[in-house]
């Protein structure tokens, strides 16, 4: 079977190329190859033999409540925590990282409180990988049905050197200690490699072999510091994927970073090469430039089914709780945010407009009732044309015939050109102006 799977990033298309020879139960064993193409030039980088695991279910770790409330001026306290938590819940997704007990008092309350609170999905804290934390993580989760402890320490040399002043092998050995420590006290441990983004291969894959021997039983691959490229980042996790022999005991997790605008693009080629956990938060909130994006991986995954995956999201929430964590956060969502953003069903140009209302696929994948936005919105400004214009008109009662609309088209593009946006308002003294009727 051969099959090319595309995603772009800007006006560089990345391909991989994969070419299945065996299946057995637990996983496919697959040739691939990561084909970035620009305008001028195809960089091939072969991936190798990878195991594609064949359960294409795509985990949805919630990490809104933990990174996501690290942004300043984000700070919730317990009872909006546990509001949002109860969202997520029904929301859909499958992990829930309710905080840092470690870091204070209220962070401990909040992970205890949402343990309480939410019956079906798994209930995470988060630790470093020194014992108290960890004891303290557990206490605070004792009472979810589901508690997840995500432990773990920095890998890459940068981390080992300027951060611990440590070894390589002192890191491992830390990173076994901490998951047995983890293990003491619940099933379902997590490790996090942080800086995994930049840290060598070679060495990444014996910390994680090392670790779910230990009995981690999800390893995350944060790129801590949004570094990585797409294909960087899916040859990583291909990497683990084939060079770490137990890792069909674990599920691999990615969790990206912003600061190259790259995080859903990484978090993609991640679960493409492998991954089968996106850890992510509403809006996109996190530390820095942020998180991957949930509600964008969510519809990207919708959207390409031909990829295999799914997640258990219910879409026609996605703007509703992007709504709530907006308003409980203090953090406006950027109009042009895509799915929730207030102008991501919106358009203004002439040409798009014609197109729209001839028919909304022309320039709309998503129709806005499937994620809960309210209806398409056509902005007249001074580059509406006239089918958007008499589109609003009959919106607002008014059929005016075409001989009408080009006079009153004239007086709109004066109106136009004086505001940003034309109103209801100023079409009703047109409409009075050329009708002759009482508003």
């Amino acid at each position: 079977m051969l099959e090319n799977q595309l995603f772009g990033l800007g006006n560089c298309f990345i391909e991989k190329r994969i070419n299945a020879h065996t299946l057995s139960k637990k996983y496919a064993v697959e040739d691939a190859t990561f084909t970035v193409r620009t305008n001028t030039n195809v960089f091939i980088y072969p991936i190798g033999p990878i195991k594609i695991m064949s359960n294409n279910k795509i985990h949805i770790f919630d990490t809104t409540l933990r990174d996501g409330e690290q942004v300043p001026g984000c700070k919730l306290n317990t009872s909006e925590k546990v509001a949002i938590a109860l969202q997520l819940e029904a929301l859909g997704v499958d992990i829930i990282e309710a905080g840092f007990p470690i870091s204070s008092p209220g962070d401990f309350q909040s992970v205890q409180e949402i343990s309480l609170a939410v019956k079906e999905v798994s209930v995470c804290g988060l630790s470093r990988a020194v014992q108290k934390d960890i004891e303290t993580a557990a206490e605070a989760l004792k009472h979810a049905r589901r508690p997840r402890i995500h432990t773990g320490i920095g890998t890459s040399d940068y981390h080992i050197k300027a951060k611990f002043n440590s070894t390589r092998e002192d890191i491992l050995q830390r990173a076994i200690q901490c998951v047995k420590w983890a293990r003491n006290f619940t099933d379902e441990v997590e490790f996090y490699a942080e800086d995994a983004g930049r840290t060598d291969n070679e060495y990444l894959a014996q910390v994680i072999e090392a670790v779910i021997a230990a009995g981690a039983t999800v390893v995350n691959i944060p790129d801590t510091t949004g570094y990585c490229l797409p294909y960087q980042y899916g040859e990583k996790i291909a990497f683990l994927v084939n060079n770490v022999p137990n890792i069909d005991k674990a599920i691999i997790s990615c969790h990206c970073h912003n600061d190259l605008g790259l995080a859903t693009a990484n978090s993609i080629a991640g679960v493409i090469a492998g991954a089968r956990q996106i850890e992510c938060t509403i809006n996109g909130l996190g530390e820095r430039a942020g998180n991957t994006s949930l509600e964008e991986v969510v519809m990207i995954i919708r959207q390409h089914g031909h990829l295999g995956f799914h997640t258990d999201v219910k879409a026609p929430m996605l703007n509703p709780i992007s709504r709530l964590v907006s308003d409980t956060m203090r953090m406006p969502v950027q109009p042009n945010k895509a799915i929730v953003g207030s102008n991501a069903f919106s358009h203004s140009s002439g040409i798009h407009q014609d197109g729209f209302l001839k028919d909304a696929q022309t320039y709309e994948i998503i129709a806005p009732e499937e994620v809960g936005a309210d209806t398409s919105k056509i902005i007249l400004t001074a580059r509406s044309g006239r089918s958007a214009l008499a589109y609003r008109f009959r919106k607002l009662g008014y059929d005016f015939n075409r001989d009408e609309v080009d006079k009153l088209y004239e007086q709109f593009l004066q109106v136009a050109d004086e505001k940003k946006e034309v109103q209801d308002e100023d079409l009703k003294a047109m409409a009075v102006a050329m009708a002759g009727v009482e508003m």
